[in-house]
């Protein structure tokens, strides 16, 4: 019992954690200061939420390091990155201190580096302690970190709510506050248990519980955030969302005394339908089983059925090299030899990136379309609808049972919002639309960075997701580049064809939907791109996907 409630801790420090480290969420909310202050160009803005990006392609540094250290150290080593990188952005954007654009963009990338830092510590925090539960675990904690924009800007609102430089403030302070309070249950963990069917479905119904608090969470921070209007509502509105954040510490107590309240409760009702759990690939008997299973199913790995005869239209491409089986551990090496992973190292580059790329910009965004007084607003919804797009990457393990489909068709189904969404922007500049697209592109970007890891694990194995998910993500400072230094040479451009024509003093300000009409247009032809990546991945992976669910099927009938 001691166990159960300590694992429960984790995913409680977790979850805390990933809500107060998301800190690259509110970079438009004051980027356009830190553009003033410094005196830099759309361009050179650019490049500083590149560098910020960039950490994360040193992020599989952090995957090393967590085979050799305990994960308390690399958790402090990412606190004191994050909060000497924005720190010292703070002291620079107060003028306390003068510091070259080269040093600003070093920060920028410290402060990047040590989100993924924080990251990789939740991910292998939630493998080593929920192998059973580990969609669920992962699912719940990193739809957190899509909440934390919306957090800090309650918590900004409460300080001063004129003051946009608040926010780098609280992004090199908050975090280590959270990791001092994550400190003791990490310390604490449990050892690994062998679950019985009772506990795992037990374990499933709590995680049902989390999910339901996470979705009252959600709703009180988009519902209430227009109403903090004073400093006084603003404050109570913080206790309200913290105190939200702490609920979950009653969980110890529900552990404790779940064999009774199952019993007087007679939630046998509820086992039929929350018999939603994923095999554990990480214990070696069942793995043993799958694989042997698996192998007097397939014949010859290249062996194709029947019933797939119909994409036969596609030629060898699709079935060359294509995975057949889930939970195979790959190598770095082996795996960039993988064209599955470069289909699914596509699709994140042209849809999930995207997202974030997006809320870099959408401070100018704003600006550009007339609406900068709901820029504040807008960061909240992007924050509270990706957090609400984290939480619905869980809903395929939920339903498994009832409606079965492979996690790469449901990604595949995530992806499509993004490109309707660019449609929409590139039809119309209104409120309504920037606010319909902001929904639209954080409920897609944050149901890929959340399922992204589960994919991670299953395609090429549990064991090296430390590794090949920061592998993949090395992804988003490439497309943040890109997609960036696109959106700001068109910015520019625009922005220097008013200025000859005298409309503008500031040669760095563009106003008009033209500033970002070429971008969207280009934005929706390489989300499209990614949304074809997607499907042709979940075509090449549904077979394994399928066998897989038909070897679980017959090892619980048996």
């Amino acid at each position: 019992m001691v166990g159960q409630s300590r694992k429960w801790m984790i995913i409680i420090a977790t979850t805390w954690i990933q809500a107060f480290t998301g800190t690259n969420f509110d970079f438009s909310t004051y980027s356009s200061t830190l553009k003033s202050v410094l005196g830099i160009s759309q361009v050179q803005l650019n490049y500083l939420s590149v560098a910020s990006d960039m950490g994360k392609a040193l992020g599989w540094c952090c995957g090393v390091c967590l085979m050799h250290f305990p994960s308390w150290i690399v958790m402090f080593i990412a606190t004191f990155m994050g909060l000497f990188g924005y720190g010292l952005q703070w002291l620079v954007i107060q003028k306390l201190i003068v510091l070259p654009y080269f040093m600003v963009f070093l920060l920028c990338l410290m402060a990047g580096c040590s989100i993924c830092w924080f990251n990789t510590v939740c991910y292998v925090l939630c493998i080593r302690n929920f192998p059973t539960n580990r969609a669920f675990a992962l699912s719940l904690t990193i739809s957190y970190n899509g909440v934390s924009a919306a957090l800090y800007t309650f918590i900004a609102k409460a300080i001063d709510p004129e003051d946009d430089t608040v926010y780098l403030f609280l992004n090199a302070v908050v975090p280590l506050i959270t990791s001092c309070l994550a400190l003791i249950p990490i310390l604490r963990q449990p050892p690994q248990q062998q679950l019985s069917a009772d506990d795992i479905r037990h374990d499933s119904f709590i995680f049902l519980v989390l999910n339901i608090l996470a979705v009252l969470t959600g709703l009180y921070l988009i519902l209430l955030h227009s109403v903090s209007s004073t400093l006084l509502t603003a404050r109570i509105l913080v206790m309200g969302a913290v105190i939200l954040l702490f609920l979950p510490l009653c969980l110890p107590g529900v552990v404790y005394a779940k064999n009774w309240a199952y019993r007087a409760i007679q939630m046998s009702i509820f086992y039929d339908f929350l018999s939603f759990n994923l095999v554990d690939t990480d214990d070696a008997d069942t793995d043993n089983e799958l694989k042997e299973q698996s192998k007097a199913l397939n014949g010859s790995p290249h062996h194709v059925i029947d019933k797939e005869r119909y994409f036969e239209c596609f030629g060898k491409a699709l079935e060359k090299d294509r995975l057949t089986m889930l939970g195979e551990e790959h190598s770095a090496g082996l795996l960039v030899k993988k064209l599955d992973f470069w289909l699914y190292y596509a699709a994140y580059f042209c849809a999930g990136t995207m997202g974030l790329v997006y809320t870099n910009n959408l401070g100018q965004i704003a600006q550009s379309l007339g609406h900068r007084s709901k820029l504040k607003s807008l960061v909240t919804l992007y924050s509270t609808c990706s957090f609400f797009g984290r939480l619905l990457s869980a809903a395929p393990d939920y339903l498994r049972n009832k409606v079965y489909f492979p996690r790469t068709g449901w990604l595949a189904i995530a992806v499509l919002p993004t490109p309707m969404a660019f449609c929409l922007l590139t039809t119309s500049g209104s409120e309504i639309a920037l606010s319909a697209s902001t929904v639209l592109i954080a409920l897609s970007s944050g149901f890929i960075f959340s399922t992204a890891v589960s994919v991670t694990s299953e395609l090429f194995g549990p064991e090296s997701a430390s590794i090949n998910h920061n592998i993949l993500i090395t992804n988003i400072p490439i497309g943040s580049l890109l997609y960036g230094l696109l959106a700001a040479l068109v910015y520019d451009e625009h922005a220097g064809k008013l200025r000859h024509g005298n409309l503008l003093s500031e040669a760095t300000v563009c106003i008009g939907r033209q500033c970002h009409m070429q971008t969207f247009m280009w934005w929706l032809f390489i989300s499209s791109s990614g949304l074809i990546s997607c499907f042709i991945l979940f075509l090449r992976t549904r077979l394994a996907y399928n066998r897989f669910e038909k070897n679980r099927c017959q090892i619980e009938c048996s």
